[in-house]
């Protein structure tokens, strides 16, 4: 019968063997993922463009300030330097040694260390750190300026290499994710001098063509030689630029180019890029049958709002039947003449009341004292009235006399009594000046007891005494003083 294993007992066999083989050894790699918790133990991982080792630094095993390279044995002449375990950084190439062993909690292999050498920081890194600075100061970096990625897209395009292993396996997962879409590959080089050129050119031809909703930028993973095309300022450029949103996925998850920090967004290899855009068909399943689900709730539910509606009409129909409502009016029809009758009992005990009040007060106001205090009363008034109507009958007739003789005096036709004539044009109007008047003119003279017609021969401007004296025609005609005269 087949052993059956515990993972323990894996475990230890594993670590057994590791710890055999690589009792010490010397690895040479550049740093990452470098980590100090509080414990003062050092965490890391040296990687080369193949493979990735995860490390550990004890504390016991650090050194502090040292005076000579416990690798050579040189003394130091400047004095004491502080120890690496407190100086290393990320991308920083060390000689570390030690022994492989496995950390059973994790089920992982690590290297032990327990002597190391700095190597120095690698020409490419330095040159990395530099354009990442220089583009974080210009904000292409912001979080604020990203743009999510569509849900669900139908159409995307991939700046890839044509034969790679990436592009085969984000068509592999696209083809079992989502609900179908098309994609078009942009195939360029992703390594080497010609690259950066031809993948910003692609990723500026996808935009051109306007058919894609997301573009998609990915290569398998490598060394930072391999990958270096990503971190070109030119890719870099061509990624902040795009009028699509930009997916990245380079390089497996510990490799970080230029190129993923100013993407949209950031997929840890190409397979994962693939697994951001689209959700798994069986969780698109999932949620169809939760929808499903979630109708049919909701059709219950809204079944039972129509018969619960149906119900309260029901009580409503009931309620306003014409039995009902005859019912309801008898009721009210009852409540009603009883109210009428204790009113009616209410309003007779009221005027019963009032009847008796207005009796006795007539009898007060109506008996012999009142009647001859009353008739006493009325006389005197009447006198009053009688001589105040014949006042006011006075002042009526001096005022009417004053008023008739003021409209006497404002007649325009009173002169011509006392002997006076007026000129009247004909028009209607009176004649009040020379001005206006030309020889040729026909004018009426209007006298006490008649009118003549008269033409003006001549028309001389002088002054009214003057034109007193004047013949005119043989005759002279007079006008009222008050009037201007011609």
């Amino acid at each position: 019968m087949t052993k059956i294993f515990s993972v323990g007992e894996v475990t230890r066999g594993i670590k057994n063997t590791l710890e055999a083989a690589y009792p010490f050894v010397w690895v040479r790699g550049q740093v990452s993922n470098l980590s100090r918790p509080a414990s003062g133990h050092v965490y890391f991982s040296l990687k080369d463009e193949d493979a990735s080792l995860a490390c550990v630094w004890f504390r016991h095993a650090q050194r502090g300030e040292e005076t000579f390279d416990p690798l050579t044995g040189e003394v130091f002449d400047d004095g004491p330097r502080p120890g690496l375990a407190a100086v290393m950084r990320n991308g920083q190439e060390m000689l570390c040694a030690g022994r492989v062993t496995v950390y059973g909690p994790r089920g992982t292999y690590q290297l032990v260390v327990e002597l190391a050498q700095d190597v120095g920081l690698g020409e490419l890194h330095l040159r990395f750190e530099e354009l990442k600075k220089k583009l974080a100061g210009m904000g292409w970096f912001d979080a604020a300026r990203k743009r999510p990625l569509p849900r669900h897209p139908l159409r995307v395009a991939v700046v890839t290499a044509a034969t790679g292993a990436a592009v085969r396996d984000f068509v592999r997962i696209a083809a079992d994710r989502g609900s179908g879409c098309s994609i078009r590959i942009y195939p360029v080089p992703v390594q080497g001098d010609d690259a950066p050129p031809r993948i910003a050119a692609a990723l500026e031809l996808a935009a051109a063509h306007d058919w894609a909703q997301v573009v998609v930028l990915i290569r398998g993973g490598g060394s930072l030689e391999d990958l270096w095309a990503f971190n070109d300022e030119r890719v870099a450029k061509a990624v902040f630029e795009s009028p699509l949103p930009v997916l990245t996925g380079i390089g497996h998850e510990v490799d970080t180019a230029i190129a993923d920090m100013v993407a949209d967004v950031r997929a840890a290899t190409p397979s994962h890029a693939a697994q951001l855009l689209w959700p798994e068909r069986q969780e698109l399943v999932q949620r169809l049958d939760d929808a499903s689900q979630l109708l049919d709730r909701a059709w219950e539910l809204g079944m039972q709002d129509r018969e619960k509606s149906v119900k309260e009409c029901e009580r409503a129909l009931h309620w306003l039947s014409p039995q009902r409502s005859l019912e309801r009016l008898g009721e009210r029809f009852a409540e009603a003449v009883r109210r009428l009758m204790a009113a009616a009992q209410a309003l007779t005990e009221r005027k019963e009341r009032r009847l008796a009040a207005e009796t006795a007060s007539l009898r007060h106001a109506f008996g012999p004292a009142a009647l001859d205090t009353g008739l006493l009363a009325v006389r005197q008034l009447a006198a009053r009235l009688v001589r105040a109507g014949e006042s006011f009958a006075e002042r009526a007739a001096v005022r009417l006399e004053r008023e008739t003789l003021r409209l006497k005096a404002a007649d325009p036709l009173l002169p011509l009594e006392r002997g006076y004539s007026i000129l009247q044009r004909p028009d209607g109007g009176f004649v009040r000046s020379v001005a206006g008047l030309e020889a040729g003119d026909n004018l009426r003279v209007l006298v006490r007891d008649g009118a003549a017609d008269v033409a003006v021969t001549a028309v001389h401007a002088v002054s009214a005494a003057e034109a007193a004296g004047m013949p005119a025609g043989g005759k002279k005609i007079k006008g009222d003083r008050s009037d201007d005269e011609s």
